[in-house]
């Protein structure tokens, strides 16, 4: 069912999604073990690469780039969980990465499947060192960076496949929850992706700005 839901996801957008939609992948060189973001220059170059496409300071780039690669490794838990409640875990070891028009696309080699008490486990194993080392690196504090992997748990069950994300956020407890908020039009970021520090851009819809929060 959750293939489905991607692979539709995927034609809606015209082929660029950010996770295969199977999840599963056998990887050729264009792919690059996640575990490779730890340890060496790789993160960096990512992070210097993404602040130069927006003429960004380099702690908005790594917030942008966490932005994107949190959505697509979130988002099949998130739906999975909404759909029927199997969630897809992608351990941390098993997880790949590639530049791609979405940003990154993301696949495993292995996936197992749990509820919802996985996803919490998955987020410290598979995020949490990753969120560490950019802020480390580029000086951008980590709640910013779980601000965004809150609202990918939010988003696709406000626009894709209805969920209440808010029970979901709860269910999983810190370091997610509490950081979006319900309004009466959907949601609110409790923190800010820095988006809005590029030049000439208007605040994300979901923006805390927004509030005055």
């Amino acid at each position: 069912m959750l293939t489905a839901v991607l692979e539709r996801f995927a034609a809606e957008r015209e082929g660029v999604l950010g996770v295969v939609p199977g999840l599963v992948i056998e990887p050729d060189d264009s792919w690059t073990p996640v575990a490779d973001l730890l340890g060496t220059p790789l993160l960096g170059r990512l992070v210097d690469e993404t602040a130069a496409r927006w003429n960004a300071p380099r702690h908005v780039g790594a917030a942008l780039l966490w932005k994107t690669y949190s959505y697509w490794h979130t988002l099949p838990m998130a739906v999975g969980w909404a759909l029927d409640g199997r969630v897809p875990i992608m351990k941390f070891q098993d997880t790949w990465f590639k530049v791609s028009p979405a940003g990154v696309t993301i696949g495993a080699t292995s996936v197992t499947w749990s509820d919802v008490s996985a996803i919490r486990p998955a987020l410290l194993e598979s995020q949490e060192p990753l969120v560490k080392e950019l802020s480390r690196i580029a000086r951008v504090g980590e709640r910013t960076l779980w601000g965004s992997t809150a609202e990918a748990v939010a988003h696709p069950l406000q626009t894709y496949v209805p969920g209440d994300y808010m029970r979901l956020l709860s269910e999983i407890g810190k370091p997610v929850d509490g950081l979006i908020r319900r309004t009466a039009d959907g949601y609110l970021r409790r923190t800010c992706c820095l988006w809005i520090t590029l030049p000439d851009v208007e605040p994300c819809s979901t923006c805390c700005v927004l509030s005055g929060n």
